[in-house]
C-alpha cells in the first residue's frame, strides 16, 4: 500500500473492511477465504518456531557453566517479573471480563467445550509437559511437549563442546533466522488477513464486537500500566533501594525507541547504550543480561497472552476452569520467552496459548483474534517498551549483586 507503514496498512484494511461489511451484508463472507489463509499461514509457522527459537535461545547461552551465578539470578528475576505480569493480566481480564456479552451468531459451529483441555491437578500439568514421542507432538501441536522438549534439548547441546556443539548451535540458529523470514513475511501479509476477518466479524456480529475490543484494549492497557509504573519500580527499589525515577530518566531514549520501533531486537543496541553510559552497567554484565533479555524476557508479551486468551474464552462463552487458567498461565510464560523480539510477534504465539486449552480450532477464535490484530499496534508499542523496561531493570538488579557500585555516579 504505497509503502505505508504496516500498522497504517491495517486500519486502512480495517476501515475498508467494515465499510464492505456494511454495504455487502451477508455477500460480503466472500471475502472470508482471505482471513481464513492469512489464520493458517500463522499456525502453520508454529510449530517449527517454537523449536527452532526455543532451541536456540537455550543452545547460544554456550558453555553450560553460562548458566552459573549470574545466570541463576538473571533467570530468577526473568521468571518473577513474567509470573507477576501474567498474573496482573489474568486477574484484570477476570474483574473487568471484556469479552463477556459479545454475540457471535452463525460461527460457533458444531465446537464442543467438551473438547477443552482440562489438566486434573497441577500436578496433571506438570506430567502432560513431558511428551512420550517428540514428533508426536509437534504433529499434532502439543504446545506443552513441544516447549518441554526444545528447552532441554537446547540445555542439551549446551553441554557438548566442540564441533558438535558449534553445529548444533549453527543449525538451530540459521534455522530460527529463516523463521524469521517467514514470520516476517507472513505478518507483511496481515493488512489483507485482517480485511477478511474484521468484514467476517462485522458481517456476523455487527459493531457490537468493536465495543468488546475496546474494553479488551482498556484490560490490556491498565494491565501493561500496572506493571510499567507500579511493579517494576517496585521490584527495582527492592532489590537497588534506588529511587526508581533515576533509571527511568536514564533509560528515557531507550524507552522512546522500544515504543517507537515495537521490537526489542531493534532497541538492544539503544538499551545496552543507557545501560551502560547512562546507568553505569559494565560491559560484562549487560552483554549477558541484555541480549538474553531481549530474547527470552517479555514480560507485555505474557501479559497480552495471558489476557488475551482470557478475553478470547470469554468472547466465546467458554469458562475456563481454575486448572485450565493454570496453563494458560504456564504456557503464556513458556510462550513469551519463545516470542521474537519482532513487532506483532505476539500475534503468532497468542495462538500458542489458544491451542494449550482447546480453544485454537474453535471457528469464532479466528474472528475475535483478526479483530484483535486490528487494533494491535498502540498495544505492541506499550508491551514492546514494557519488554525493555525489565530488561534494564534485570540489569541493574544483577550488577548491583555482583557488586558494581558507580550507579547512576553513585559512589
Amino acid at each position: 500500500m504505497f509503502k505505508l507503514k504496516l500498522h497504517w496498512q491495517v486500519f486502512i484494511a480495517m476501515s475498508l473492511g467494515i465499510a464492505f461489511a456494511l454495504i455487502m451484508g451477508e455477500k460480503s463472507t466472500i471475502v472470508a477465504p482471505l482471513g481464513t489463509i492469512f489464520m493458517r499461514l500463522l499456525k502453520m509457522i508454529i510449530v517449527p518456531l517454537i523449536i527452532f527459537s526455543i532451541t536456540s535461545g537455550v543452545a547460544s547461552l554456550g558453555d553450560s557453566k553460562t548458566l552459573g551465578r549470574m545466570g541463576a539470578k538473571t533467570f530468577g528475576y526473568y521468571f518473577l517479573t513474567s509470573i507477576l505480569a501474567i498474573l496482573v493480566g489474568l486477574t484484570l481480564t477476570n474483574l473487568i471480563k471484556p469479552g463477556v456479552g459479545i454475540e457471535l451468531s452463525g460461527i460457533g459451529g458444531d465446537f464442543d467445550p467438551a473438547t477443552l483441555h482440562k489438566p486434573d491437578s497441577l500436578g496433571g500439568i506438570l506430567i502432560r509437559m513431558i511428551p512420550l514421542n517428540p514428533i508426536r507432538a509437534a504433529v499434532e501441536g502439543d504446545m506443552l511437549g513441544i516447549i518441554f522438549w526444545s528447552i532441554l534439548f537446547g540445555f542439551s547441546i549446551t553441554r557438548l563442546s566442540g564441533k558438535p556443539q558449534e553445529f548444533l548451535t549453527n543449525f538451530f540458529d540459521y534455522g530460527f533466522k529463516a523463521m524469521m523470514k517467514l514470520t516476517q513475511g507472513i505478518i507483511a501479509l496481515l493488512p489483507i488477513g485482517v480485511f477478511g476477518l474484521i468484514t467476517t466479524a462485522v458481517a456476523n456480529s455487527g459493531l457490537d464486537i468493536f465495543k468488546a475490543v475496546g474494553k479488551y484494549m482498556i484490560t490490556i492497557t491498565i494491565g501493561l500500566s500496572i506493571h510499567f509504573l507500579v511493579i517494576l519500580p517496585l521490584i527495582f527499589f527492592i532489590f537497588t533501594k534506588i529511587n526508581p525515577i533515576k533509571h527511568w530518566k536514564a533509560m528515557a531514549s531507550a524507552f522512546a525507541t522500544a515504543f517507537s520501533t515495537s521490537s526489542s531486537g531493534a532497541t538492544l543496541p539503544v538499551t545496552i547504550n543507557c545501560v551502560e553510559n547512562n546507568v553505569g552497567v559494565s560491559n560484562r554484565t549487560t552483554s549477558f543480561v541484555l541480549p538474553l533479555g531481549a530474547t527470552i524476557n517479555m514480560d507485555g508479551t505474557a501479559l497480552y497472552e495471558c489476557a488475551g486468551v482470557l478475553f478470547i474464552s470469554q468472547a466465546l462463552g467458554i469458562d475456563l476452569s481454575i486448572s485450565q487458567q493454570v496453563v494458560v498461565v504456564l504456557i503464556a510464560f513458556l510462550a513469551s520467552v519463545g516470542a521474537a523480539a519482532i513487532p506483532s510477534a505476539g500475534l503468532v504465539m497468542i495462538f500458542i496459548v489458544l491451542d494449550a486449552v482447546g480453544l485454537g480450532n474453535h471457528p469464532g477464535a479466528a474472528v475475535i483474534v483478526g479483530t484483535m490484530l486490528a487494533v494491535d499496534r498502540p498495544l505492541d508499542m506499550f508491551r514492546t517498551m514494557v519488554n525493555v523496561t525489565s530488561d534494564s531493570i534485570g540489569a541493574v538488579i544483577v550488577a548491583k549483586s555482583e557488586g558494581e557500585t558507580n550507579l547512576y555516579s553513585e559512589k
